[in-house]
């Protein structure tokens, strides 16, 4: 079967499942296979449940059946299919890349166009190899923008994505010490995030380049349109942090007619988040109220950068992920934030291979620098470095240690890598 065959039955059937407990009635169901699993194995089920075709690159025993496609790989196909689909668009498409913040900054931007455009854009973080080419499938004939996150622990990675995403508009937020176990070194990471920019130069595309990075001015070089944001004057949108008390204000001082944002985020590390959304808007033509009132609705969910208030106390939870450079972040920017009692709770940091130890024990120095209530360790490799604060083996632990100090009018940080999962910590 040609992809153009198979697009045929899409247009027909353009619901794209690949987990059987999503299933819904005449849903196309591909079954794609790894280490640890084989969904080959339920494309009867699967068809059992209501879906339309089950696409398998295992023919099922017995007698073939005219709602199983075999082609020769499965996950190829769904790429393909997805590229497929991406060249029937003549609309921008806006890939976002980066060590930190990418999360934040497309829902921020795709915030700011809905305002104005129909926009499609990644759902929660399926920003991966089978999660981008679901995102594209999803995007509907009536779209005018699609915003579309990519994530990447190799080299290569984003290079393959661009190939059936094709973007035609990036960002990439930053690049810092995150997965360095796949990427082998901070080079290693600028290399691979940097695919996109390869892209956008090989492609007469436009770049929103955060120009206070000093090594993205120097990664974009070449691309043939450039779009510009910081904070030092010479950009096309310049803003600054107005206040940063537990949430983030900004001003815009050049490029938007916005003298003040006031947002729902936390921390000043989400400056750059928010610049970006105002070029995007800018760019496309959205109006400065919409842009305003688009990114001051915004809520984050989902353990990032959410501040909850409990009795007394308040809780930053950044909990859904963590590397040195979001950490140190986190760390610094609650060390500057006025509150009267601070209390740290920090999470294991992961896929930092040969440099975990190391990256540890420069965190505990940073630490060092900072007067704190009381501080608590939680797992993960903060178990093989040395220093004088509480350590807890896991979120159990870290759990039973909160509730036993029976805080009062304090300000909680709780931050730490996926695989720790801090958000435990709140549990009842």
């Amino acid at each position: 079967m040609t992809i153009e065959e198979l697009y045929s039955i899409y247009l027909q059937h353009p619901s794209v499942q690949t987990d059987t407990r999503q299933l819904k009635p005449g849903d196309l169901f591909f079954a794609l296979k790894g280490p640890r699993f084989n969904a080959n194995e339920l494309a009867i089920k699967a068809l059992e449940a209501g879906a339309r075709y089950a696409i398998v690159d295992e023919a099922p025993p017995g007698t073939p059946r005219t709602d199983i496609l075999l082609v020769e790989n499965v996950l190829d196909t769904l790429q393909q299919l997805a590229r497929h689909h991406r060249l029937q668009f003549n609309i921008p498409f806006l890939a976002i890349t980066g060590s930190n913040g990418k999360t934040t900054t497309k829902e921020l931007i795709h915030a700011v166009l809905s305002s104005t455009y129909i926009t499609y854009t990644t759902r929660g973080n399926f920003n991966n190899h089978i999660g981008i080419p679901l995102t594209i499938l999803r995007i509907g004939k009536d779209a005018q923008m699609a915003v579309i996150e990519m994530g990447a622990n190799h080299i290569g990675e984003i290079a393959g994505y661009c190939r059936y995403a094709l973007p035609s508009h990036g960002i990439i937020t930053n690049t810092g010490k995150a997965h360095l176990e796949g990427f082998g070194s901070l080079e290693g990471v600028r290399r691979g995030k940097g695919e996109l920019y390869e892209h956008l130069k090989q492609n007469a595309g436009t770049a929103f380049v955060m120009w206070d990075y000093e090594y993205l001015r120097e990664m974009s070089k070449g691309i043939p349109y450039v779009i510009t944001y910081g904070t030092h004057g010479s950009e096309d949108i310049t803003g600054a942090i107005a206040r940063n008390q537990h949430l983030l204000e900004v001003t815009i001082n050049k490029g938007a007619g916005i003298p003040l944002l006031k947002t729902q985020l936390v921390g000043d590390y989400n400056l750059p988040n928010v610049l970006a959304a105002v070029a995007v808007g800018k760019h496309f033509g959205v109006s400065d109220l919409f842009i305003k009132q688009s990114i001051e609705a915004y809520a984050p969910t989902n353990s990032r950068s959410q501040l909850i208030h409990s009795g007394t106390n308040d809780i930053i939870l950044d909990a859904y992920n963590a590397n040195p450079s979001s950490m140190a972040a986190a760390i610094e920017n609650f060390a500057n934030m006025d509150a009267s009692k601070k209390v740290l709770m920090l999470g294991g940091m992961k896929e930092l291979g040969n440099e975990s130890i190391k990256e540890h024990q420069q965190l505990v120095y940073l630490i060092g620098q900072y007067q704190w209530d009381a501080v608590a360790l939680v797992g993960g490799d903060f178990a093989a470095v040395k220093h004088p604060y509480t350590f807890l083996p896991d979120t159990t632990a870290a759990r039973n240690w909160l509730q036993e100090r029976s805080l009062e009018h304090t300000t909680i940080l709780i931050k730490g890598s996926r695989g720790i999962a801090m958000e435990n910590v709140l549990e009842s």
